[in-house]
């Protein structure tokens, strides 16, 4: 899905919500979901997007109605003390889409 996609499924009401999913390096990618399932955000070239931070996420989705937006990332005290095979917790945290700034 593209950032056009994206405003279109927006205005219309049907995005559930946006996670912007942080990796490791400091790499996010913006999940779109909708009907259940989940929807990379990809550039011009159908590349999975990659984002610097959550105010370049915020940046990039000015224009967007509020939906529910959240930060997602593992727990990284999980990843350090070696849970087992298939234990990883996340943590979501909800915040808004649009700057209070």
């Amino acid at each position: 899905m593209n950032l056009h996609d994206l405003s279109l499924h927006a205005r219309a009401g049907q995005v559930e919500e946006l996670n912007l999913i942080s990796l490791e390096g400091g790499i996010y990618l913006l999940e779109v979901r909708m009907e259940g399932q989940s929807h990379p955000l990809a550039d011009k070239h159908g590349e999975t997007l990659h984002l610097r931070s959550v105010e370049h996420a915020r940046e990039l989705l000015h224009d967007l109605p509020d939906v529910p937006f959240n930060l997602v990332h593992a727990v990284v005290h999980d990843e350090m003390c070696g849970m087992q095979d298939g234990t990883q917790d996340t943590v979501r945290v909800p915040i808004p889409i649009h700057s209070a700034w």
